[in-house]
């Protein structure tokens, strides 16, 4: 009886406030409340945040961290998580106002594109075009909220082993952000070889930071002689950071090109000594890299060259096509925490040299820190990279794809050179080594693209007669 009279109430209650206050008194246990009866009309449907295509060939994202949680509520166009893909670590923002009800993925997991990342509850008066997904995708499990912390009484000792009291030492109550970590910390997660869940940390809200993982790695390795971890029993399997995977992929495709390689010495006694003066008649000096003369001697000589500037559209293999590109978008190989990334300098022919040499400067910054864009990354026409940097004093540079040339720069080095004189004297010399592709530039075009070059490096005031 208390159930129809229940059920005749709520349909009363539609209609009427009064309806519902009556029907709340007469059987408590089996209405909802006039407070949640609104709450439920505010938010109606449930929406699917979709991972849509992010561009540049990427098929999947790695999720690095959330910023809501199951439960929270999230505005229009706010951030929702960062991701990083193949090639770049940006912010996916909600295309919905409501309350987060599930995340499909966590930290770390690698999310395929055209699937959904989580389900927010939404009016469904302000969304009438969407479409509620369907029930499986959309069905949920509320959080369960967790006990009070309780006081713990003091335990009898119990022997335990080392390497458990190593694990469990200072596990305190973890946050649920305790895994989330920069990319700079994971990469150097992975070098150490530490999971993440073992490690501490002490940033905000549990985070683990550069310093917690060092900490970890220290103590793990200063442990007693006769304390040993598990032997690992053969070899074990690794997947490819999204990085990686790119690499694979692209340099996949690279090699599919026939390239043509070309190399030859230079001598940079000039820009040396140019770049001392600069550097010494400046009230307020900025470092002017030797690689920013290299970017801009490229971008002129594109002027007389631009076949190297173009890219080549093979998608009727009957009849390809050069497609030349008016901007000179230099990309710039770096070396990242990450692993190799190649960020470009727009529009270089419209810059100084000294906008190079800070462009250099943020987008390095940018990169040891995961916080490049698409659009710092995406749109380049030629590449020049500087392994000298790092050491090797030649190198065989390998073009990427939608690009018809590289240059490959190796170690600066002093060496005895003989002067107009015929007196023996200090040189200090460079390897240029270009790779070009041969199916459309043929191998004088190169070689006299880097000889312009050259001769711009070797005597950089020529460069001024070029500059708007």
């Amino acid at each position: 009886m208390n159930v129809l009279r229940c059920s005749r109430g709520l349909s009363r209650a539609l209609n009427s406030s009064r309806a519902l206050t009556t029907l709340n008194a007469r059987s408590p246990a089996l209405c909802i409340s006039r407070r949640d009866f609104h709450a439920a009309l505010a938010l109606e449907g449930i929406r699917s945040q979709v991972l849509k295509d992010v561009g540049e060939g990427i098929t999947e994202v790695q999720i690095i961290q959330w910023y809501v949680e199951e439960g929270a509520r999230v505005e229009e166009w706010k951030p929702l998580c960062q991701y990083q893909s193949d090639k770049a670590v940006d912010d996916i923002t909600s295309r919905y106002e409501g309350v987060v009800k599930r995340l499909h993925f966590q930290a770390d997991d690698t999310v395929p594109t055209g699937r959904a990342l989580c389900d927010i509850e939404v009016d469904d008066a302000k969304y009438p075009e969407e479409h509620p997904p369907v029930a499986s995708s959309t069905e949920y499990f509320p959080s369960v909220p967790a006990p009070p912390h309780s006081q713990v009484t003091p335990q009898p000792a119990v022997p335990v082993s080392t390497s458990a009291a190593i694990s469990t030492e200072n596990n305190g109550t973890r946050s649920r952000y305790a895994t989330l970590a920069t990319p700079a910390v994971r990469g150097l997660l992975k070098s150490l070889n530490v999971n993440i869940e073992e490690v501490q940390g002490t940033g905000k809200d549990g985070r683990v930071l550069k310093e917690d993982v060092q900490r970890f790695a220290a103590t793990r390795s200063s442990q007693p002689a006769g304390i040993s971890l598990p032997p690992q029993q053969g070899d074990t399997a690794v997947n490819l950071t999204p990085i990686q995977s790119q690499m694979f992929k692209t340099m996949t495709r690279s090699l599919s090109i026939p390239h043509f390689g070309y190399a030859d010495e230079l001598s940079i006694n000039n820009i040396t000594a140019l770049r001392k003066k600069l550097a010494g008649d400046a009230k307020d000096p900025r470092k002017i890299t030797f690689l920013s003369f290299v970017v801009k001697a490229v971008s002129l000589a594109l002027n007389d060259y631009p076949i190297l500037n173009a890219k080549l559209d093979t998608s009727n293999p009957d009849k390809p096509q050069l497609i030349i590109r008016p901007r000179h978008n230099i990309g710039i190989a770096m070396d990242t925490p990450q692993g190799l990334i190649v960020p470009n300098i727009k529009d270089v022919g419209s810059r100084s040299i000294q906008d190079i040499s800070q462009e250099i400067t943020r987008l390095s910054a940018l990169g040891k820190e995961g916080k490049l864009t698409p659009a710092d990354l995406s749109g380049g026409t030629i590449t020049v990279s500087n392994i000298g940097n790092i050491g090797g004093t030649y190198v065989s540079p390998v073009i990427v794809t939608n690009e018809l040339a590289i240059l490959g720069i190796g170690r600066a080095r002093t060496v005895p050179a003989f002067n107009d004189d015929g007196e023996v004297t200090k040189n200090e010399v460079v390897n240029f080594s270009w790779s070009a592709d041969h199916r459309v530039v043929d191998g004088a075009t190169m070689a006299r693209m880097a000889t312009l070059v050259k001769e711009l490096i070797e005597s950089p005031e020529r460069m001024l007669l070029s500059l708007r």
